[in-house]
């Protein structure tokens, strides 16, 4: 094998690295960055592995992990998910901060910050494991791709603090060890080759606009430079008004796609039929889900949302059991629960079903046969785990025991929750029943199969058009991925129940099918039942655009086993185009347990006195997108009080609606807008934009941070220009204080637009005071004078009410449970730790810190201006609040107010 290497590449560190810790022997050769040593590629390109075969790698990733496979040490998956994140996460964002500072002259430190949370996120994965490398005892290709990616950025002048203590270790580690010593003296032995190479890059995404990882930022984002072309572009749209915006569209039932317009289907994963949603299922399917339909109907787009219940498998036959009824009527009880859960969360359907229909069976059968006229379909012995004690075969599921991979002790018969391996159940360590927790015996059954080896090919074709015309979430394309990686191989499709859709083959009467191959049917059916002309969204790929939501653990049935399914069936099936998959929401340091009472599900999030829109704000804010995230109690008092209360309530309510009804008789006053006027509203034109940029890559979280970051521009812009003195002084004062009253009230509407798919009741609340025309319910990317002068609007009220410590803890005590000693000392945290792991918020804190000061030098500027008492007193209550929040994010208790006239002892 020979290596190409080219001074001053990143790329040739780490695969140098890699050759030099692995110790596989390979002839080096360092070559101009001009020189083509890949042959087919248009551009050059260095690292790149020759190897004795003939083939080329020609990515530093992929030539490390293929090099320490070279010597027999196999890649698991959190190595490669490791890789993964490198390559679409880190590497990206470190290219960016080091363009920055040597060819653009900018400092490192201001690249560091936005790097951040990428470090945290790298910090704290080293602080959750005993191990000293990132994916076990020993060094794997995840620590050397991650150190070459951050060791030209960190090995001199920058240094971390104290916050990454863990990290800087690890990263000093390897950069001592000689290996990584000698690769570094040749790859980067000087700094100016290093500079060559990044000026012959493209330009990176300026660093502000660059996503950085999965937590939500606090802070607004960086001030965008707006040329005088673009403030008067925004300008000329805003004169232009409402009658320039096209008319909300008019939805009739049934909704059906139509020629020449955008056609969106969209679904979230069926929730189980036996079970009572809790706070994470919402958010990873059908609120996620709901938030981008509510959009996609303010751009006028032509959708259809729907959902149902998945209601066939042991799991109803167990519960039916367990309550005494029959299947059918344990599907018709919790069909209703789920329904009146989700009516309480304001989700916006089309249609909510469910699978048990005669559609169901239908189609499925329908499906099932044209597989097997196309010899889509194996027929074999299976050796089944059988419980002799409730005289049943176990689905896969309700098999519990240890991973035969990774040993971990709580694994289920399909799929293990630590390593995401699938498993068959008979493989199984220590198996028991779930439902008696008797040793359940191994009895042969014939199935059937879906011969997944035989599709593999048309899988791969298809799978890569859609990623590359559509948008998969990171770990939907890893977990897919992985799968062909290690090979498809058959599965079946079959199972001896009686509860589900029957086979429809004599000599297989007695089996209905499996619920994987069955449940991924039921969008089609439910579909079915809305309207009988269900094949134009569903046999219609050429005008439908199907997004589908989930979960990352209900990722590989949606991207193999059902579009296996659909290919081989060979009947113009709409296939996902967008695959959208959230990763896990946590409860506090726990899980979600409904039998323990731990955390919060959905019938009892109505009865803890907090409004719909608030739990959908909150967990849409936290919405694990990039990887887990945790509900916190604290965390939602803090989001409710300073975010909704003092920065989207304030500005609405007490800011731009009460000055309108206080100084203008209710009336929208006239308008004579100068540049900073202008200024702001090509401030709010870029952020409306930047959020409908974000919410057509359904990047949910970053356009709910656009809509936050208006609020600010709008309280600050009130705050310089104080309407409230203007308002007393002369004409022109009061010319000024009209001006900025009514821009703000614009402003205040189209807030009321944007948030609609994020808090639609908040939204209505707010269009009713403000007596908005029913016309503005449209999103363009323009920011239009919506509400001109003369427009009367109504009384205003507040839209959020304040959370209380002594109501959070009682929240919090109640939703509490009782978690087995060893559970609590798992969730325990490390020492060393960052703080936001020992219940602070260190962000958050930081913030805060600045905002106290802040609003502290605003006091003082006041009373040395003699302003009105009330004006100061109301800012002395909003640095008391903005103290007591930063108390809560230290992870302090505050302390109760002392009492006036007596004095400490």
């Amino acid at each position: 094998m020979k290596l190409y290497l080219g001074e001053g590449s990143p790329g040739s560190l780490k695969a140098l690295a890699a050759v030099e810790v692995t110790g596989v022997r390979v002839q080096l050769q360092f070559v101009s960055l001009e020189e083509h040593v890949v042959p087919y590629l248009t551009q050059p390109k260095v690292p790149a592995l020759h190897l004795d075969g003939g083939n080329v790698l020609f990515s530093a990733n992929a030539i490390c992990q293929y090099l320490f496979t070279l010597t027999g040490k196999d890649q698991c998956d959190l190595t490669n998910q490791w890789l993964e994140w490198e390559a679409t996460e880190l590497e990206p964002a470190v290219l960016a901060v080091l363009y920055s500072a040597m060819v653009q002259g900018k400092s490192k430190e201001e690249g560091l910050g936005v790097l951040r949370k990428l470090l945290i996120h790298v910090n704290q994965s080293l602080l959750k494991t005993s191990n000293p490398y990132l994916a076990g005892n020993s060094v794997s290709a995840a620590d050397i791709v991650l150190w070459g990616s951050l060791y030209p950025l960190l090995s001199a002048s920058v240094s971390l603090t104290e916050e990454f203590k863990t990290l800087n270790c690890w990263l000093q580690n390897l950069s001592s060890s000689e290996p990584c010593q000698k690769a570094a003296d040749a790859a980067l032995k000087d700094a100016h080759l290093l500079k060559v190479y990044l000026q012959k890059l493209p330009v990176p995404a300026p660093l502000s606009q660059k996503p950085t990882c999965n937590e939500p930022e606090e802070e607004a984002s960086t001030e965008h430079a707006f040329s005088e072309e673009e403030v008067a572009a925004a300008f000329q749209a805003w004169l232009k008004g409402r009658e320039a915006s096209p008319k909300p569209r008019q939805f009739q039932h049934p909704i059906l796609p139509e020629k020449n317009q955008k056609n969106i289907l969209i679904t979230s994963a069926l929730p189980y039929v036996n079970n009572v949603p809790h706070l994470g299922n919402i958010i990873g399917c059908v609120l996620s889900a709901d938030v981008f339909a509510r959009y996609c109907r303010l751009r006028n787009w032509n959708i259809l949302y729907i959902c149902g219940t998945d209601e066939y498998g042991t799991a109803t036959e167990t519960k039916a059991m367990e309550e005494g009824l029959t299947p059918q009527q344990i599907c018709d009880k919790y069909n209703a629960i789920h329904s009146q859960i989700y009516q309480w969360f304001n989700i916006s359907f089309d249609y909510f079903g469910r699978t048990t229909t005669h559609q169901q069976t239908e189609i499925a059968q329908d499906i099932f046969r044209r597989l097997l006229d196309r010899n889509f379909l194996l027929n074999d012995v299976v050796e089944q785990l059988k419980c002799e004690a409730c005289n049943r075969f176990l689905a896969d599921r309700f098999v519990e025991g240890v991973c035969p991979l990774c040993n971990y002790e709580e694994a289920r018969g399909d799929q293990c929750d630590k390593c995401g391996k699938l498993i068959n159940a008979i493989e199984l360590k220590k198996p028991v029943c779930k439902i008696c927790k008797a040793t359940p015996v191994v009895q042969s059954s014939q199935h059937l199969f879906l011969d997944l080896p035989k599709l593999e090919g048309t899988l791969e074709k298809w799978l890569e058009q859609s990623w590359a015309t559509g948008d998969w979430t990171a770990n939907a394309r890893y977990i897919t991925r992985s799968w062909i990686r290690d090979g498809l191989k058959p599965r079946c499709i079959t199972r001896d129940l009686k509860w589900g859709t029957p086979v429809p083959l004599k000599e297989f009467e007695d089996k209905v099918f499996y619920v994987w191959f069955d449940a991924p049917i039921g969008y089609l059916s439910i579909t079915a039942c809305y309207t009988d002309q269900w094949e134009k969204w569903w046999k219609n790929p050429e005008q439908v655009q199907l997004y589908q939501f989930m979960a990352k653990d209900n990722v590989p049935f949606h991207s193999v086993v059902f579009p296996c399914s659909q290919l081989g069936a060979e009947d113009n099936y709409t296939l996902v185009n967008h695959l959208i998959a959230t990763e896990y929401l946590n409860y506090e340091d726990g899980k979600f347990s409904k039998s323990r009472g731990v955390g919060v599900f959905g019938d009892m999030a109505k009865d803890t006195g907090i409004p719909a829109d608030i739990w959908r704000f909150y967990l849409l804010f936290i919405r694990p997108e990039g990887q887990d995230s945790a509900f916190s109690w604290n965390d939602l008092l803090l989001k409710n009080n300073s975010e909704l209360l003092n920065n989207l309530g304030n500005f609405i309510n007490s800011r731009a609606g009460m000055f309108v009804c206080k100084f203008f008789e209710g009336r929208v006053p006239e308008m004579e807008l100068n540049a900073e006027d202008k200024r702001l509203i090509a401030q709010v034109t870029w952020e409306l934009q930047q959020s409908n940029q974000f919410l057509e890559k359904v990047r949910i979280r970053d356009a709910l941070k656009c809509i936050l970051n208006i609020s600010r521009h709008g309280n600050q812009y009130i705050q310089v220009n104080e309407p409230w003195k203007r308002i007393k002084g002369d004409d022109a004062d009061q010319k000024r204080a009209g001006t900025v009253t009514g821009v703000a009230v614009n402003v205040a509407c189209l807030l009321s637009v944007m948030l609609q798919p994020y808090m639609p009741s908040v939204s209505a609340t707010i269009q009713e005071q403000l007596q908005a025309p029913q016309d503005c319910n449209v999103l363009t990317n323009q920011f239009l004078c919506t509400l001109p002068a003369g427009h009367r609007i109504g009384m205003v009220s507040p839209l959020f009410q304040k959370l209380e410590n002594d109501q959070i803890e009682s929240l919090r005590r109640r939703f509490s449970g009782q978690q087995p000693k060893d559970e609590k000392k798992a969730t325990e945290v490390k020492p060393g730790a960052a703080e936001v792991e020992k219940g602070g918020d260190l962000e958050r804190s930081k913030e805060l810190t600045q905002e106290v000061e802040k609003q502290g030098n605003l006091i003082r500027e006041l009373k040395m201006q003699k302003a009105e008492k009330a004006l100061i007193d109301a800012e002395v209550e909003k640095l008391l609040e903005l103290k007591k929040q930063l108390t809560l994010a230290e992870g302090k208790t505050p302390e109760a107010p002392a009492q006036k006239g007596k004095k400490k002892k």
